[in-house]
């Protein structure tokens, strides 16, 4: 399949970068900091959002979405990217969409996409329980109580899990830490007795919370995928998580290099603008050839979801890598090249670099990645 993308793709890519120049410029995002806004996003516009039919990209037109796959999220991803948009865009319209369009009885999906479509809930993804992404370490119990579980345990980094309505829940029903089989789903009520919501202000300016279990009871029907095999429903999820995070990595390091080229042309040094020096032209040009491959890369895994949803996990692996390394390499030489002003908060370089570093994190970082591929490949 060509790495380009069709002429509707295309369209939709310019109407959601004019949308989000005007409606959610990086000041938007200074402004929700600066306010110390207790959900983080504005509820207006994630439902300006649903009303283009941004929030049901990825729910099929039968539960109220426009269905338009994974590369059109990823087309809008890579836009957010660009504006640093705060939504729950990741953490419900991917995330949660893919796990209930996936993987959910025929009952919960017509109960929740169409909620999803309206914007009218939000969920959250709750996976990791340390510092580092690492899903097969999970230790957090469901252990069987009648015809239900009872969950026991903490996770943190839960992107949008202090305002999430629900909250999809990965949690040990056999085996012990390490290993990937015994992993179940559960779609839990994050106000649900015996829940605990502690939120977390990310360097990004962004949100995440910790989240406590304390013995929550849930039923049979709570379930996503199948028990004691939730793994391969995880892995899916979090493959699309990946990729979308590559396409909205992609963007900010676009904008973070053209922020940067532009500065080039304009800031002037011995008598001289300072692009004209061929060592910044020379590291300007490498940033070029290593984020059109991240382009490539992040498209290719977008379309494999499309084509082939259950045989993307490497694809998908190796654009969150490659995409968090070129981000990391791409604001760290823009906050160089704009000398001691990158450091300043007036400059919005150095906002891209904070966002980078995290979703960097989220899902796993290159070094997760490229272990995890080699094994995959029995090295």
């Amino acid at each position: 399949m060509p790495l380009i993308l069709t002429e509707e793709q295309e369209m939709l890519q310019e109407s959601a970068r004019g949308f989000l120049e005007e409606k959610a410029p990086v000041s938007a995002l200074r402004k929700l900091r600066d306010e110390r806004s207790e959900e983080g996003f504005s509820r207006a516009l994630w439902k300006e959002m649903a009303e283009m039919g941004w929030a049901g990209v990825l729910v099929d037109e039968a539960h109220g979405g426009s269905g338009f796959g994974f590369v059109g999220a990823g087309v809008l991803a890579e836009e957010m990217g660009r504006t640093l948009t705060a939504s729950p865009f990741l953490s419900t319209s991917i995330l949660a969409a893919t796990a209930l369009g996936k993987f959910a009885s025929e009952a919960a999906k017509t109960e929740y996409l169409p909620k999803i479509a309206r914007a009218n809930i939000v969920m959250a993804l709750a996976v990791d329980e340390g510092r580092k992404h690492g899903p097969a370490t999970i230790a957090m119990r469901a252990e069987k109580s009648g015809n239900g579980f009872k969950l026991s345990g903490s996770k943190t980094f839960v992107a949008d899990g202090h305002v999430a309505d629900r909250i999809i829940v990965a949690a040990r029903t056999a085996g012990s830490p390490g290993e990937e089989a015994g992993i179940s789903l559960f779609l839990v009520d994050a106000k649900a007795k015996g829940v605990a919501r502690e939120r977390t202000m990310m360097v990004d300016s962004r949100n995440a919370a910790r989240v406590n279990f304390d013995n929550v009871a849930v039923t049979g029907e709570d379930v996503i995928g199948e028990i004691d095999n939730g793994c391969m429903a995880l892995e899916g999820v979090l493959s699309a998580g990946r990729a979308g995070l590559a396409a909205e990595l992609s963007g900010s390091t676009q904008r973070a290099f053209e922020m940067t080229t532009t500065y080039l042309k304009e800031r002037t040094q011995f008598g001289k603008v300072i692009g004209s020096f061929q060592a910044l032209q020379h590291r300007a040009a490498h940033l070029y050839c290593e984020i059109e491959l991240v382009k490539s890369v992040t498209l290719k895994a977008l379309q494999d979801l499309d084509a082939a949803f259950g045989m993307a996990s490497v694809t998908c692996a190796l654009a969150k890598a490659k995409a968090g390394e070129v981000a990391k390499l791409a604001s760290q030489e823009a906050v160089q090249m704009h000398g001691g002003i990158g450091m300043t908060d007036e400059y919005d370089i150095g906002l891209y670099m904070k966002r980078i570093r995290v979703a960097q994190e989220m899902f796993g970082d290159a070094a997760y990645h490229t272990d995890r591929i080699a094994r995959l490949r029995g090295y």
